[in-house]
């Protein structure tokens, strides 16, 4: 197979994948009218220890706030039920540019997206009849200069028992501890069960044919590292698992909620949905607070960028919603290699250009027995010529002819396509490695490349990596006589530049690099075949 075949082959791979990943964002969403009229039942935002919903007739929220600041986040609680209502990722800017902080959690009509936690059971706070009003010494709480820790309680007492429900956040660190103190002063034993869950709107957003990207839930169990849990899932059948270890989370992009349950003992992991809201979590074990006694019940809660060390550290496979794909094998350690350099060049456009030559460095020698093996065919077109002439219509004959032939002169005739389709691998890995990457988001380059994540404003990478696939293709050995065949392969620079257009300017940027590491490449081969007597230029 030549060259120009292979450049159709591995276009057909790519715009197959393409449309592979649009359809599964597709078919992973669904409106969120369609979602509101599934459900058959009011719920309310308190779930029962019994595993039921209970419904609430009160009001969610209150005018009552206090406001929690670390150097990464600035967090808002509502003190009915002490739920975070709003998160400010403040390292993380809302547009390029833009003097205002991403906003990760949400409290606003067309988009609700809060983290609740509370207490259920006989003698839980939050019940059909309201959620507890908790009561804070100030309304704002900031982590001062040389202050690694930030502890924000807040209280509430009923029948004899203080409950203390405490916030603890660290220096740059996108993890809140939620924990319930339960302190028993009455005559009789109190029984509790902490839940916590996160609650959004069902929204549509699967993202683009070029850049598909998921929001939706998503878990870990004991017998499920890691399973995407969308809302068109939800709405079909409610999570109810049983797990000693796991989290339940949010994902959307570059950014992920996850409540993640601390204790050794089992917990209850569910999803529901009720009037175009969608909501995933965990329930803790049930507890019984002996009278004159004292328990606690925590849960950590991470709402922040995808930063996958961090992640890791956080809790087990919490890491994995940085979501590479059944290639995580390959783009996982694409992503650590990438970061090692950022350490050294501190520019991710760097990074990635030294990133693409060590990965075509490593595949020099398929790319070499590639063009070997094209070389090789291309002289032994004369021969396969007069076989065809010699015997006409006989396949057959012509078949054994011919695999005689390869074997004689230690030709295989899939060398030139092989190398090809292992490296489609890599650059999918790379793709989603980039496109997962919450570094490259916002990140410059040099000059009118201002963000990696997104498509070059002025479409030079794209165009620029058309007339090096262009040159590819010139410069490659061809057998391809077909008036038709030789427009399509024509074509196909012109293709690939279409798509590239709206793809994130750090792949386009790979893919061009790659491209002009394989010029280089190819002008080496080609002396060196020359030499051989293998080389022939373009027919």
């Amino acid at each position: 197979m030549d060259s120009q075949r292979n450049i159709l082959l591995i276009a057909l791979l790519f715009v197959s994948f393409l449309l592979f990943q649009q359809w599964n964002a597709d078919t992973s969403t669904q409106p969120q009218n369609q979602t509101a009229a599934q459900s058959a039942t009011t719920q309310g935002d308190v779930p029962s220890h019994s595993g039921e919903s209970q419904t609430i007739p009160g009001p969610s929220s209150s005018d009552k706030l206090i406001h929690i600041r670390t150097d990464v986040l600035d967090l808002t609680v509502d003190t009915l039920g002490g739920d975070i209502v709003e998160a400010k990722l403040l390292a993380y800017d809302n547009e390029l540019n833009s003097d205002d902080p991403f906003v990760l959690l949400k409290n606003e009509p067309a988009h609700q997206y809060i983290a609740q936690s509370g207490l259920i059971g006989a003698n839980g706070i939050d019940s059909t009849a309201g959620r507890a009003q908790l009561t804070a010494t100030a309304t704002d709480f900031v982590l001062a200069d040389g202050q690694d820790e930030l502890v924000v309680p807040l209280t509430y007492s009923k029948d004899g028992i203080d409950y203390t429900k405490t916030f603890t956040l660290q220096r740059d660190s996108y993890a809140v501890d939620v924990s319930y103190t339960i302190n028993n002063q009455s005559d009789a034993p109190a029984t509790v069960q902490m839940y916590a869950q996160l609650k959004q709107t069902l929204l549509d957003d699967g993202g683009s044919l070029t850049m598909p990207t998921y929001r939706g839930g998503a878990f870990s169990a004991d017998d499920e590292k890691y399973k995407k849990y969308s809302f068109d899932d939800m709405v079909d059948k409610n999570l109810n698992l049983s797990m000693t270890q796991g989290w339940a989370a949010m994902m959307q992009h570059y950014f992920v909620s996850a409540w993640i349950p601390r204790t050794e003992d089992t917990s209850n992991l569910f999803s529901r949905t009720s009037q175009g809201q969608g909501y995933i979590g965990v329930r803790l074990p049930s507890a019984t607070v002996a009278p004159g006694t004292e328990q606690t019940l925590t849960a950590t809660l991470w709402s922040g960028p995808k930063l996958q060390d961090k992640l890791e550290a956080t809790a087990p496979n919490l890491n994995l919603t940085a979501d590479y794909g059944w290639l995580w094998f390959i783009a996982s350690p694409l992503h650590k290699l990438l970061s090692i350099i950022h350490d050294f060049v501190a520019n991710w456009g760097i990074a990635i250009i030294i990133l693409t030559f060590i990965v075509r460095g490593v595949m020099f020698p398929l790319t070499k027995a590639q063009y070997t093996s094209m070389a090789k065919m291309r002289m032994l077109q004369p021969k396969l010529q007069a076989m065809r002439e010699r015997f006409g219509d006989d396949r057959q004959r012509m078949s054994q002819e011919m695999m005689e032939m390869y074997k004689k002169e230690k030709v295989n005739p899939l060398g030139g396509c092989l190398p090809l389709l292992l490296q489609m691998p890599i650059f999918i890995a790379l793709y989603w490695a980039l496109m997962e990457s919450v570094e490259l988001r916002h990140a410059p380059f040099f000059g009118w490349i201002h963000d990696l994540s997104a498509q070059d404003p002025y479409y030079v990478l794209p165009i620029l990596m058309g007339v090096t696939m262009f040159l590819i293709q010139k410069m490659s050995p061809t057998t391809v006589t077909d008036p038709m065949q030789q427009k399509i392969m024509t074509f196909m620079p012109v293709l690939f530049t279409g798509f590239f257009l709206f793809f994130p300017a750090g792949l386009v940027l790979y893919w061009l690099v790659s491209n002009i590491v394989t010029l280089i490449q190819q002008y080496i081969i080609f002396k060196q075949l020359e030499k051989k007597g293998l080389h022939s230029k373009n027919a």
